[in-house]
């Protein structure tokens, strides 16, 4: 199977005075599983069905393997859909939902045959060949809507949100399956979801949109570790945020002022992308960090307040929650809530309720981030 780019080139779709996509760009390299990551309404489902021919563009062109396929109908641009609600035929066997696509493009019974046989076997589903999509569970009828896509070799596998009907633990265990299937194929897969971890585990790369607009794409550590703003860092992934102000700007040093009067000094390195070009005096920003990149320690205890390379502050254990793997503590730091992931150790000693703490931030994980 020949593995396929797709590009979307200044994409722009409306529905009357609705701007639903907004001068998309973005490419999806050959071979590639590219999720596309959001909340509802925030367009990605817009564009998979695009890609795949039910939408139409207003302006824009989409390539596949460098052809423009814009006004190529959805029956000849060779893709293939595998469909929220599965849409499987019920009163047709797992045999004859998975050969459906191949009597439509009169495959000889031959060919037919190999090809059924062989994607059953890669889904794991011989033994219910025979069966009704009734008569099988959640997981089973999302392999059954894979096999019935992929028995036509399309050049682009597109998934909307196949995982969404299934439980927290079939969900694991299939969007494993999944890749592995992928990996298996060779084929380039685009992979629609609203769910960050779904996305982060299986994605090569990921686009996160926003009210229609690609907000930033990268691999999944690239937009846990360098979100481009605000949205990006608060979607993938829980993100701490201390109110600021920009004090100065002097040259590759950028100076702030916290709520408490606090000032604090960050390379220009911890800005993120999207804020760069607007930084100013007297900019209101954001200090951020994620809840596992910050420490606490007992105040009573501890005779120097800073620690070299991190930003303390003093605060109020609010509430706390033991997760098994890790203890979610609640911090008031001053008016600024906190939330502080540590990871549990037999043995260890939890901070009390009401307890006053110092919560170190190493600055090497800190990012400033609009506000």
């Amino acid at each position: 199977m020949k593995k396929v780019s797709v590009d979307c080139r200044n994409i722009s779709l409306s529905y009357g005075a609705t701007q639903v996509l907004k001068d998309i760009n973005l490419t999806i390299e050959p071979g590639e599983f590219f999720a596309l990551l959001g909340p509802s309404g925030s367009g990605k489902s817009t564009l998979l069905r695009l890609i795949a021919g039910f939408n139409q563009q207003n302006s824009g062109e989409l390539l596949v393997d460098g052809r423009d396929i814009g006004q190529v109908p959805p029956w000849q641009r060779d893709i293939g859909m595998v469909f929220q609600n599965y849409a499987l035929w019920p009163h047709m066997t797992v045999w004859d939902n998975v050969a459906f696509g191949l009597v439509e493009r009169k495959v000889t019974r031959a060919e037919l045959t190999q090809r059924v046989q062989t994607v059953l076997e890669l889904v794991g589903l011989t033994a219910y060949a025979k069966r009704y999509p009734g008569q099988l569970s959640g997981g089973q009828q999302q392999r059954v809507a894979l096999a019935r896509t992929i028995v036509i070799e399309p050049k682009v596998l597109l998934l909307d949100e196949p995982l969404s009907n299934l439980d927290k633990n079939l969900r694991v265990q299939m969007r494993q399956e999944l890749l592995s299937l992928q990996r298996r194929l060779g084929i380039t897969t685009i992979f629609v979801t609203h769910d960050q971890e779904e996305a982060m585990t299986t994605a090569d790369r990921m686009a996160v949109l926003h009210q229609g607009v690609v907000q930033q794409i990268g691999t999944p550590v690239d937009l846990f570790d360098t979100p481009a703003n605000r949205f990006v860092a608060e979607f993938v992934g829980s993100m701490n945020r201390l109110q600021a102000t920009v004090q100065d700007v002097l040259g590759e040093t950028l100076v702030v002022t916290l709520e408490d009067g606090m000032t604090h000094a960050f390379a220009n390195s911890a800005v993120a992308s999207g804020l760069r070009n607007a930084l100013r005096v007297g900019l209101p920003v954001s200090v951020c960090a994620r809840p596992h990149q910050l420490s606490l320690r007992r105040l009573s205890t501890e005779q120097a307040m800073a620690r070299p390379s991190a930003l303390t502050l003093t605060g109020t254990v609010i509430s706390k929650e033991f997760m098994g793997q890790q203890t979610r503590y609640f911090v008031n730091a001053g008016s600024q809530p906190l939330m502080i992931d540590q990871v549990h150790q037999i043995g260890d000693v939890t901070h009390a309720t009401g307890a006053q703490v110092l919560i170190d931030i190493p600055t090497s994980n800190i990012k400033i981030l609009d506000r």
